[in-house]
């Protein structure tokens, strides 16, 4: 399972049902490139903002039988095309991801957690709601607990990049959060290590902690071996916010990662995941626990 490059999709693995693997990468390849088109090389914001615009023109043109331009049409849009055929995926959610790309480029700071949320509405909600329609499945709470887990996801991605993502001038972090904890912006972007930074990020962690241990039952409605790779993806972010605990949350300062020897954690992780049938959902209550 390769989340290296684009770290909310979990990449056709060998997990993933042999059927759903060439739609899972060209949803996949789809994003990535609007990922890199928002984020990697040299061009100017202006530049990056013409280029989604017409990567969203030629999307809408393969949602309507209309041929895109060459571009991107080989590696992109014919494979994404077919998928869009044989699936029927909702266009509405793959326009949301380019959405957060283009967010990325003018938004540099969050008011509060309402609001980054909002942002992992279209940054990362999308990617687990296009695999639950290719799985066949549709069910509100399997839904919402499928956006507890990408939000997650997205949160410690933020949480684990805090040493990357200051010298490029972003905060993520909630201004909220940061003002509780007699902390500001500058504080963020020089990666600036202290007590309150690092109960800062611990705060964070157990927020992102509690929306993964939320949606994390989501892995008993989804059937076979695709089940079993959302367990691992769950465990993966699990295990990152862990290291950044065992760091003492000193994150700004390095930026864990998970490698081979994680492998073991992981799988027992996975393994040991269980229903808990005594806890139901009504009135909001989970149903299953971890």
């Amino acid at each position: 399972m390769s989340i290296e490059h684009y770290e909310n999709f979990p990449v056709a693995s060998w997990l993933c049902p042999r059927h759903l693997r060439p739609a899972v990468a060209a949803v996949y390849h789809f994003a990535r490139t609007a990922d890199d088109l928002a984020d990697e090389g040299e061009a100017s914001t202006a530049q990056r903002q013409t280029d989604l615009q017409h990567y969203r023109a030629d999307l809408m043109a393969v949602a309507g039988g209309q041929a895109p331009s060459d571009r991107w049409a080989a590696a992109v849009f014919t494979p994404l095309r077919a998928v869009l055929d044989q699936y029927r995926l909702p266009v509405p959610l793959l326009n949301d991801l380019i959405c957060a790309f283009e967010q990325d480029l003018h938004k540099k700071e969050y008011r509060d957690r309402t609001e980054l949320l909002d942002y992992c509405s279209r940054s990362a909600n999308p990617v687990g709601r296009l695999l639950l329609h290719l799985y066949g499945v549709n069910q509100p709470l399997a839904l919402r607990r499928s956006d507890a887990i990408c939000s997650s996801l997205q949160l410690i991605n933020f949480w684990q990049d805090f040493s990357r993502d200051g010298p490029l001038g972003r905060v993520y972090a909630p201004q909220s959060d940061l003002a509780s904890l007699g902390l500001n912006s500058s504080d963020l972007l020089s990666c600036r290590d202290s007590r309150a930074a690092r109960a800062l990020v611990k705060d964070l962690c157990d927020w992102a902690e509690h929306l993964m241990r939320e949606g994390a039952p989501l892995v008993f409605q989804i059937p076979g071996r695709a089940g079993w790779e959302l367990r691992l993806v769950v465990q993966g972010g699990l295990r990152i916010l862990a290291k950044i605990g065992a760091m003492d949350y000193a994150s700004l300062l390095h930026r864990p990662a998970l490698g081979r020897l994680d492998a073991p954690a992981l799988l027992w992780g996975a393994l040991r995941m269980q229903r808990n049938e005594s806890e139901t959902t009504m009135n909001g209550q989970r149903e299953e626990s971890l």
